[in-house]
């Protein structure tokens, strides 16, 4: 494992590299926490990256710059956008890179990242960690969002078909935004899979949430897979009219991103949502029976490795 401290990447001076010698990861630790690439060794950055917005440490008003980051749900103004222009204390013991952010001075909340890449395999396992630092507890819902690259297309499980004599019943929510227009060209509503393809040609907004009982989303571009598993907790509440799976999309950017459970908070409580990523190097058509046929047996092999 190589682990790679104050080198200089897109502008910020103070940033970390983990690589096993076929995947890299590069982190922030002047802003953020940001992982603010993902990619095969020296390859290409399958997160998307802000270039107006790299290597800046301070402003006004909150900056993406790209890459993977922690949110707490739900969404409001100015709460969820409390800037993180700080820097970011880090420890690595050989295993595991622990990114310690300062607590929020808006919410009261502090924000860690644990970090581990595999030795052997294309799998990164991402800790997220939410700390209710007030006297007084908090309802909320850990949230890890990927902004991934330009002309990505998303890639969301349906549910196994079942026939309407076999089982009345409804399977999960679909959940739709007020600005969602499902008849956009960039969606592909199947039987096995949603699709979302992000194109900078089109600038509206597209997002949709899912219960998503399998416990994965993906993004495909260009003979490169980028997998994230996640938990599925059947007796837990979710947001979003019950979603923990979201994906998010305009003409800048797509977001692929998690959710856990919302809980109450209590003082000094922390909560864990956990990510595992993998990388893939395969063809994937649009079609979905061969979509289904080759993506499959790799989904198989990151829900092991997951475990």
């Amino acid at each position: 494992m190589q682990f790679q401290e104050k080198f200089s990447y897109g502008g910020w001076n103070n940033n970390l590299r983990l690589s096993n010698g076929n995947l890299e990861l590069i982190i922030t630790t002047d802003v953020g926490p940001r992982i603010i690439k993902f990619a095969a060794d020296k390859g290409k950055n399958l997160f998307k990256e802000f270039k107006d917005e790299m290597g800046k440490s301070e402003g006004s008003e909150w900056m993406s710059f790209g890459g993977h980051r922690l949110w707490h749900s739900p969404e409001v103004f100015p709460r969820t956008y409390a800037l993180d222009f700080d820097k970011v204390n880090y420890s690595w013991d050989g295993k595991v890179l622990k990114l310690d952010q300062k607590v929020e001075s808006i919410t009261g909340i502090k924000k860690d990242l644990e970090i581990s890449l595999d030795e052997k395999e294309n799998h990164v396992k991402v800790v997220h960690k939410l700390t209710n630092k007030n006297l007084w507890a908090v309802e909320l819902a850990a949230w890890a969002l990927t902004v991934v690259t330009d002309y990505m297309r998303a890639i969301v499980p349906q549910e196994d078909f079942v026939l309407w004599e076999e089982d009345f019943l409804p399977s999960k929510p679909i959940v739709l935004w007020k600005y969602t227009t499902m008849d956009d060209p960039r969606w592909k509503w199947g039987s096995k899979f949603i699709q979302l393809k992000q194109d900078p040609d089109i600038k509206s907004r597209q997002k949709f949430g899912t219960l998503n009982k399998k416990g994965w989303s993906a993004g495909y571009l260009d003979g490169e897979l980028f997998i994230k598993t996640f938990d599925y907790i059947p007796e837990a509440n979710y947001l979003d009219f019950g979603s923990n799976n979201e994906i998010y999309t305009d003409g800048d950017l797509m977001e692929i991103e998690s959710l856990s459970p919302i809980v109450k908070l209590e003082p000094g409580k922390t909560l864990e949502h956990i990510e595992h990523w993998f990388y893939f190097k395969t063809e994937l058509s649009e079609n979905e029976d061969e979509l289904d046929k080759t993506i499959k047996p790799l989904i198989e092999k990151a829900k092991k490795l997951s475990i």
